[in-house]
């Protein structure tokens, strides 16, 4: 998607650890008219799926994952990171390692929002390592229904994730793929 790439490499900055912070209009401020294309190309790569719930993570994916659901004409469920008062009774849950923030969730989400007969489209930000996006996928299993893909916005190529969900046999759609980035070299995208 070219636009996104354009954004990235005008707005991204690069920073020490494989980190891109692309904060300024993806997942900290968000650009709504971007989050729109965004959500029409997901849309577009998944339309000749049925789709009945949008799943995501909190917190950078929600966003994205909302816009992108007015195109399809769902709800958007997110794992929480914490349990809350308000998650009561029976839950599915997962770990997960955040490569950004170094740690590991908890993953909840209330057993009354996945269904079996449920046909699930993983929306996520970013893929590195592919942790967030697995947990996800193992909650779908747990619920019993159908993963029909996930779809990210940037792929860091350069880390293990993609190539750990496609060999899992996840039909994974990344908008941006980074072959490599650095400070001297800038962002170079994978065809």
């Amino acid at each position: 998607m070219q636009l996104l790439k354009d954004r990235i490499r005008k707005d991204g900055k690069i920073r020490s650890g494989n980190v891109l912070k692309v904060d300024s209009f993806l997942n900290h401020q968000m650009d709504i008219e971007l989050f729109g294309e965004i959500g029409k190309e997901f849309k577009r790569r998944f339309a000749e799926q049925e789709i009945t719930k949008i799943l995501t993570i909190e917190a950078s994916g929600i966003g994205i994952a909302c816009i992108a659901a007015q195109y399809f004409k769902v709800p958007v469920v997110f794992a929480k990171k914490n349990q809350t008062k308000n998650i009561a009774g029976d839950v599915y849950t997962g770990k997960v390692e955040s490569f950004t923030h170094g740690r590991i969730y908890d993953i909840i989400v209330a057993k009354e929002f996945l269904k079996s007969e449920d046909r699930i489209l993983i929306i996520d930000d970013f893929l590195a390592n592919g942790a967030a996006l697995l947990g996800l996928a193992k909650l779908v299993k747990d619920a019993g229904a159908t993963l029909v893909g996930a779809g990210i916005v940037i792929e860091k190529g350069f880390q293990e994730g993609g190539t750990l969900i496609r060999e899992s046999g996840v039909r994974l759609e990344s908008l941006a793929i980074i072959e490599s980035m650095s400070e001297d070299n800038g962002i170079v995208f994978r065809d």
